[in-house]
């Protein structure tokens, strides 16, 4: 059977990976990217900006992600970022969905419906991956606590 630290450590790759990707596409084609966003029916009044927050918020998940002592909160944003994305593309895929992705790579080569595929199985992961490693933690915290009792009593 698989550890829970193995599937924890995976998520978290494939995050990684996934955000990185994605962040260091929309710079190299940073043009093409904020024209997008701009052609866009839900975000064209913020183009520029999100343009310019987007990639910097993947670089900070990864981050994130890559520190332990920080991996809950990447997880997190992770979760929520991908939940986002979602909500963004069935928005998109109900108002124009004739639109091309600005997603960045190989990632604008999926359909709307892939997309959301893709991003829930994301959304799950994600989620799966917070709660296995909050169950972690605190069977970690439970254990220390116990040891510091034992060593407390019987000192």
């Amino acid at each position: 059977m698989i550890k829970r630290t193995t599937i924890i450590e995976i998520i978290t790759v494939l995050n990684i990976i996934l955000f990185l990707y994605t962040g260091i596409a929309k710079i190299m084609d940073y043009s093409v990217f904020k024209e997008q966003l701009a052609d866009s029916p839900i975000l064209s009044w913020a183009a520029k900006p999100v343009a310019i927050m987007l990639p910097i918020v993947e670089f900070a998940i990864v981050l994130m992600l890559v520190i332990p002592r920080w991996r809950l909160k990447g997880l997190y944003a992770s979760f929520g970022i991908m939940t986002l994305f979602t909500v963004y593309i069935i928005a998109m895929f109900i108002i124009a969905p004739e639109m091309p992705c600005s997603c960045g790579g190989i990632m604008e080569q999926l359909s709307w419906e892939q997309h959301i595929i893709f991003n829930s199985a994301s959304i799950l992961l994600n989620g799966w991956a917070i709660y296995l490693l909050k169950k972690e933690k605190k069977e970690f915290n439970k254990g220390w606590a116990v040891e510091i009792n034992y060593s407390i009593s019987h000192s």
